[in-house]
């Protein structure tokens, strides 16, 4: 989601909070606020993390994220069920594990890495490039049928991260090219996610499949994480590096997937999701001014190109039943 890879999450993950002096145009407004700074939220996590890497390296990262994101699923699950939650048949146990498996060791655990070996404005703009995955992925299994403007929006981003890709290549950076290319990959695992997710939230709801998925996703990538995290001097980090994982981990995805929920409630996804758009710029922008990364004409080219096609082919057409925009297991 994140996440990493953040695009908009179903409308059911929160409830818009009670107001004494609550009117329409107020919450459009605290929505729209909100949304702006959740995405420079985002935006800078990208940098957060590399720096949360450097220190405690990716996969030790992912031990800790996942010691406490469970925490975080069973807390949200307690404040909407209490004690009682929903119950589901082994059919239904068994298709959230596969997403679990998909979203969370696969998707998070290949964009760590990736963003680890890649740069914060390439790790931006690559998940950015989730809704082409998606939509092929739809046609692919007859759920929805490919305008021409759709063709030529996923043609035009594709020739853009083959331009964006090629500045690195042509310089021998191949390491943060292998990055590059595993946040590719990364990207059509989360667009896997997403097609796979629509039916469970359509039957049962964002809250209980995405905290389910997570709580049976998170154990497997503990025990792939254990040797990294036990390597870790958890009690010689720094206070800076304990408030970037804390801004990673809590903020940028547990809270942050909340108040997106709440956002796309208020604002509706259609309205909300170019806003994800933004994303890309704002980390290249946060990168630029706290790590010094540079940007030549070419690469601001590709990324310019690569995000006007998935723009065009996200919204050229858009289903009469589309996917709930808001499926993610948010990074």
């Amino acid at each position: 989601m994140q996440p990493d890879s953040p695009p908009p999450l179903p409308t059911d993950l929160a409830s818009p909070p009670a107001q004494a002096a609550d009117t329409p145009a107020t919450r459009q407004r605290a929505a729209l606020l909100l949304a702006i700074a959740l995405i420079v939220v985002w935006g800078s996590n990208f940098s957060v993390q590399k720096a949360v890497f450097a220190a405690l390296t990716p996969g030790g990262f992912l031990f800790a994220r996942y010691l406490i994101m469970p925490l975080c699923a069973v807390a949200l699950l307690w404040q909407r069920y209490g004690a009682r939650w929903p119950r589901m048949t082994r059919p239904q146990w068994w298709a959230l594990l596969r997403l679990g498996l998909l979203g969370h060791v696969m998707h998070v655990g290949l964009v760590t890495f990736g963003i680890a070996w890649s740069t914060a404005f390439s790790s931006a703009l690559i998940l950015a490039c989730g809704p082409i995955f998606t939509l092929l992925m739809l046609r692919w299994t007859g759920q929805e049928v490919m305008t021409k403007a759709q063709i030529a929006g996923v043609a035009v981003a594709c020739a853009g991260v083959v331009v964006f890709l090629s500045d690195k290549l042509l310089g021998g950076h191949w390491q943060a090219s292998g990055g590059d290319l595993i946040l590719l990959v990364a990207a059509a695992f989360f667009s896997a996610y997403t097609v796979a997710a629509k039916p469970l939230i359509e039957r049962h709801g964002g809250v209980v499949v995405m905290t389910y998925a997570t709580l049976l996703g998170s154990g497997p990538m503990l025990l792939l994480s254990l040797s990294a995290g036990l390597k870790v001097d958890w009690g010689a980090l720094p206070v800076a590096i304990w408030a970037g994982l804390l801004w990673s981990v809590l903020l940028s995805a547990f809270i942050g997937w909340i108040v997106w929920g709440w956002v796309n409630a208020v604002r509706g996804v259609a309205r909300t999701a170019p806003l994800i758009y933004l994303m890309p710029p704002v980390a290249g922008l946060v990168a630029w001014f706290a790590t010094g990364e540079g940007y030549t004409a070419i690469k601001l080219g590709g990324a310019a190109l690569t995000l006007t096609g998935v723009a065009v082919a996200q919204f050229a057409h858009r289903p009469r039943d589309p996917l709930p925009e808001g499926v993610t297991v948010v990074d």
